[in-house]
């Protein structure tokens, strides 16, 4: 395992929608910060979650929190 493995992953924000997420996943990749995106979705009740609480969550390590909220706010802003 490398540094990278070993990062613990906090919750950073909560997604609005499916097409917020792959791009927020893409620029991230292309900065190359560690990322782990969940959809609230479940097919047992039809995606009641998502409507409740939005579409998902981001992950990532404390340490690139920063950074992603300034890449997330400017999307949102655009």
């Amino acid at each position: 395992m490398n540094e990278r493995d070993e990062q613990e992953f906090i919750n950073i924000a909560i997604l609005e929608n499916v097409i917020e997420a792959q791009l927020i996943a893409s620029i991230l990749n292309e900065h190359n910060i560690p990322h782990r995106i969940r959809s609230f979705h479940d097919t047992a009740y039809d995606g009641l979650f998502q409507f409740q609480m939005g579409w998902g969550s981001l992950f990532a390590p404390l340490s690139n929190k920063k950074e992603i909220l300034e890449i997330l706010n400017d999307v949102r802003s655009a």
